[in-house]
C-alpha cells in the first residue's frame, strides 16, 4: 500500500499496526479527535428504564444534495444516549468529522465534555457521522464526481437540517427540534471549526456552541503545525532535530545529491527516490506528537524518538542537544531498529514512502469507508493546512524542501479526473465566508491547548489576539489535541479541570437563558 507524504493523519491513539496502514505523511497529521474506548455498561434512564445498547445505530434521511432537493436522500449513521434526559434538557449533537464514527461512542457518556453537560442539563447526546465518512455516504464510491458533494457547505447543512428535521428515538423526541428544545452543537478539531462555521453560517439554529481545538482559520501554507511542537518538545531533542534538517536543506540549495544519497542511506532509507518524499519521512517522528494527551507517559513513541536522539550511557545531552554527527546516527539508528518496522513493516521503503507512483492502490481505490481520500478530497479543495516548512529565518524542524506545491501535486494524484495541475486550496474564501478567526458568535465556549500542533490554526494562535468575552469565552490549558473534550484528561492536569468547569459554567448560564418559540 502506498504511503504517501506530506499531508497528514497522526490518527491519535492508534497502535503502530494500525499506523502502518495509513499511507502519506499529508495524512499523518490530520486534525483528528482522540478516540474512547467504548463503555460496555447498560444504560438506563433517569426514571429507571433500560435503554438500547451505546453502540445501537440509527439511520435518518439525509439530503444527498441540499441545493438540489430532488436529488433525494441517503442514510445517514447516528448514536444516542438520553440515559441523564428529562424534558426541557437539551439536545447535544457532535460529529467526529473526518472519520469512521462507529468507535466514537464514548463521546455519548460522561466520560467526555459531552456528557458532562448532558449530566448537568438533563441532556441527551448524540454522535451523526459526516457525509462520505465511515458508510454515510451519498453513492457507493469516492470518485471525484461522488465527492462534489463533499463540501464545508453541505456538511453545514446537513447538521442544521438533522437538528431541524430528526425524529429522534428517545420517548418524545419528535418533540425536541429547535424551538422546542435547546440545541448545543459539540465539535473538536476539524469538528470543532465546523461548529464554529456552522453557527456562523446558520445562525439561530444552536442555541451554543462548546469547539475545542477548532481549527477555524484554513490556511494554505501551514507551517505553524510545527510551532508548538518545536516550543513544548525537549530542547536538546528539538535542537538535534534542527541540526539534521539544515543539514539536509543545506545540501538541497547545493544539489549535493551525494550528500543526500549518503544521509538517506543513513536512515535505511537509500531507496526512497526523490528528496520531497525523504525530507516528508522526517517528519513523521514529530506527528507522533498529536497522539500525546495529559496522562501519557515516557513511554510514547514521541519520547522514544528523543531518548533515542539525546540519551547517551544514561546521560541526557544538554539543551543543545550533541551535535549532528550525533543526532544523523542516532535518528537514522531509530530508524533502522525501530521505527521502520513501526511505519512500513515489511513493505519496501519507495512503496511505503514514496508519492510518486500514481497506479499505486492508495491512489486509485474509490471504495466508501476511505476517510483518507474523502479528507484529501477536503483539503485539495477548501482548508489546505499543508504541513510544510517554514519561511527562511525562522528555527526549522521540518526541511523547507517541503512547501505547499508538493502536497497540491498530490492532489492530482489523487484526484485526476478532477485537476489537470495541482490546485490551490481555496482557503481565503473559506475564511471569508466562514469568519475564521473573526468569529464572533453569541454563546460559543472555545477551548485550546498551549501544547496542541494545531494551536495556530484556532482562536488562540500566536498574534491572533482574540479576546476572550462572556458570549464568546476562548479558554486555553496546558493540553494537547482536543485534551480537554476527555474528562480524565481535567483530573490529570489542573489546568484542563479549569477548562472543563468554566465550560458547564457558561452551559448553565446560557441555557437558564433560552426559551422556547411561542
Amino acid at each position: 500500500m502506498s504511503r504517501l507524504n506530506m499531508m497528514w493523519i497522526a490518527l491519535l491513539m492508534l497502535s503502530g499496526l494500525a499506523r502502518a496502514a495509513i499511507p502519506n505523511a499529508m495524512l499523518r497529521g490530520m486534525p483528528v479527535l482522540p478516540k474512547l474506548s467504548v463503555p460496555e455498561r447498560s444504560l438506563t434512564s433517569s426514571n429507571g428504564t433500560t435503554l438500547p445498547p451505546i453502540t445501537t445505530v440509527y439511520y435518518f434521511d439525509q439530503l444527498i444534495d441540499h441545493n438540489n432537493t430532488d436529488l433525494g436522500t441517503f442514510q445517514q449513521r447516528y448514536w444516542m444516549d438520553w440515559e441523564f434526559y428529562e424534558p426541557g434538557g437539551p439536545i447535544i449533537l457532535m460529529t467526529p468529522g473526518e472519520d469512521d464514527a462507529d468507535g466514537f461512542e464514548g463521546y455519548l457518556t460522561n466520560e467526555t465534555i459531552n456528557g458532562l453537560i448532558a449530566q448537568q442539563q438533563n441532556g441527551a447526546t448524540i454522535i451523526i457521522e459526516h457525509r462520505f465518512f465511515g458508510y454515510s455516504n451519498p453513492y457507493d464510491n469516492l470518485t471525484s464526481q461522488s465527492l462534489a458533494l463533499l463540501t464545508i457547505q453541505q456538511a453545514v447543512d446537513d447538521l442544521v437540517y438533522f437538528a431541524t428535521t430528526a425524529d429522534l428515538p428517545m420517548p418524545g423526541g419528535d418533540a425536541v427540534k429547535p424551538g422546542q428544545a435547546p440545541w448545543i452543537l459539540i465539535g473538536g478539531s476539524y469538528s470543532g471549526a465546523l461548529t464554529s462555521w456552522t453557527m456562523v453560517n446558520k445562525p439561530g439554529i444552536f442555541w451554543a456552541g462548546y469547539a475545542s481545538s477548532a481549527v477555524v482559520e484554513a490556511i494554505t501554507d501551514f507551517y505553524g503545525y510545527f510551532t508548538p511542537i518545536r516550543e513544548y518538545m525537549p530542547q536538546n531533542c528539538s535542537s538535534d532535530v534542527q541540526a539534521v534538517i539544515a543539514y539536509l536543506d543545506g545540501m538541497f540549495a547545493v544539489n549535493d545529491t551525494a550528500g543526500i544519497q549518503t544521509l538517506k542511506e543513513a536512515f535505511g532509507l537509500g531507496d526512497v527516490v526523490h528528496v520531497t518524499d525523504f525530507a516528508s519521512t522526517l517528519q513523521y517522528n514529530l506527528f507522533d506528537w498529536q497522539s500525546l494527551q495529559p496522562d501519557v507517559g515516557p513511554g510514547a513513541m514521541f519520547f522514544e524518538f528523543c531518548d533515542a536522539l539525546e540519551v547517551k550511557d544514561g546521560v541526557s545531552a544538554g539543551p543543545q542537544g550533541w551535535g549532528l554527527d550525533n543526532a544523523i546516527y542516532s535518528w537514522g539508528n531509530f530508524w533502522n531498529t525501530t521505527y521502520y518496522n513501526y511505519v512500513c513493516g515489511d513493505s519496501d521503503a519507495e512503496n511505503c514512502l514514496g508519492t510518486y507512483d500514481t497506479s499505486q492502490s492508495f491512489w486509485t481505490d474509490v471504495s466508501v469507508n476511505n476517510a483518507e481520500r474523502s479528507w484529501f478530497w477536503m483539503v485539495c479543495n477548501q482548508v489546505g493546512w499543508y504541513q510544510v516548512g517554514p519561511p527562511k529565518g525562522q528555527p526549522a524542524i521540518v526541511s523547507r524542501i517541503l512547501q505547499p506545491i508538493n502536497s497540491e501535486r498530490q492532489c492530482v494524484n489523487m484526484f485526476p479526473q478532477a485537476f489537470a495541475y495541482p490546485p490551490q486550496p481555496t482557503t481565503a474564501l473559506t475564511d471569508i465566508t466562514y469568519a475564521g478567526w473573526n468569529v464572533n458568535i453569541q454563546r460559543l465556549f472555545f477551548a485550546n491547548g498551549l501544547r496542541d500542533p494545531w494551536r495556530e490554526a484556532t482562536v488562540s494562535a500566536d498574534g491572533s489576539n482574540k479576546t476572550s468575552t462572556p458570549s464568546m469565552p476562548i479558554y486555553e490549558g496546558d493540553g494537547f489535541h482536543c485534551s480537554d473534550m476527555i474528562t480524565e484528561n481535567g483530573i490529570v492536569d489542573p489546568t484542563i479541570a479549569v477548562v472543563q468547569k468554566a465550560a458547564l459554567m457558561y452551559m448553565h448560564e446560557w441555557l437558564s437563558e433560552w426559551k422556547p418559540n411561542a
